[in-house]
């Protein structure tokens, strides 16, 4: 991809126009996707021999754990943009993120309670992993909770650019909390040296709702950045708009005290 093109692609008008005629088609696929996951899922994955019929809570689980920690790089991505070239939809990207990342991660650890109950034998445990993901879960509330803070939306960029690169130090700690340290929650299954620990016959359906999932919360992003977008273009319209009905009212001339109601300056 030449320079010239990616300059063209970030252009936030231009942004607007491919992103309209992108966000239609991945919204159908994703759609069939999950249609496609889910019905592999129910009917035709077979039960766990050790966990039997509750191993379907994985393919809820894994992917919302997997787009709840790659929205936050993406999120990480957009601040050192934001930070270093200024680009014009690097803060866009990052707020249009957040919630998406932040509900994510939420039903990941519903979904991890619900399968932990009956694995466990209770819904919560202070684990390594699910702590570092409920840390990312309340970094992403602290992000949202920033941009609503600040009014002023260049120091409000900044500000939340910085605090999503200091959050940024907990992703590794996410990948490898389970190699780290001693814990309840299983270690890597999928990428793994010697390759993955699931049997095909449950790998795949997994595989294919994790790319259901990446393709539908691409899809949320596409569309809410171009919400976005447009809610910065009215609220640029009604400032300009604000100035220009200031500058053409006519000015009143106060009149001296005591002077009657009605009289001619």
């Amino acid at each position: 991809m030449t320079p010239s093109l990616w300059t063209r692609l970030s252009n936030p008008s231009h942004f607007m126009r491919w992103s309209g005629a992108l966000v239609p088609w991945l919204a159908a696929l994703s759609v069939g996707l999950v249609g496609l996951g889910l019905y592999l899922t129910f009917f035709v994955v077979p039960p766990d021999y050790q966990q039997g019929e509750t191993v379907r809570i994985m393919y809820i689980h894994v992917p919302a754990a997997w787009l709840g920690v790659f929205f936050y790089g993406a999120m990480s991505l957009s601040a050192i943009g934001t930070l270093v070239w200024r680009h014009p939809l690097a803060d866009v990207a990052q707020r249009a993120a957040a919630p998406i990342g932040a509900a994510f991660t939420l039903i990941c650890l519903v979904t991890g309670s619900l399968w932990g109950k009956p694995m466990w034998g209770t819904y919560w445990v202070w684990d390594a992993r699910l702590t570092s993901m409920l840390i990312l879960l309340l970094i992403y509330c602290g992000i949202i909770a920033l941009w609503r803070t600040l009014e002023e939306p260049n120091r409000a960029a900044r500000a939340v650019a910085i605090l999503t690169l200091v959050g940024a130090v907990n992703l590794p700690i996410i990948k490898f909390s389970v190699n780290w340290w001693s814990t309840l929650h299983q270690p890597a299954s999928i990428l793994r040296m010697g390759g993955s620990t699931i049997d095909p016959s449950m790998l795949y359906p997994l595989l294919i709702m994790i790319g259901a999932a990446t393709l539908g919360g691409t899809t949320l992003h596409l569309y809410a950045m171009r919400t976005e977008i447009m809610r910065r273009r009215v609220r640029t319209l009604t400032i300009r708009e604000a100035e220009r009905l200031d500058r053409t009212q006519p000015r009143l001339t106060p009149k001296p005290a005591g002077m009657p109601v009605g009289q001619p300056v």
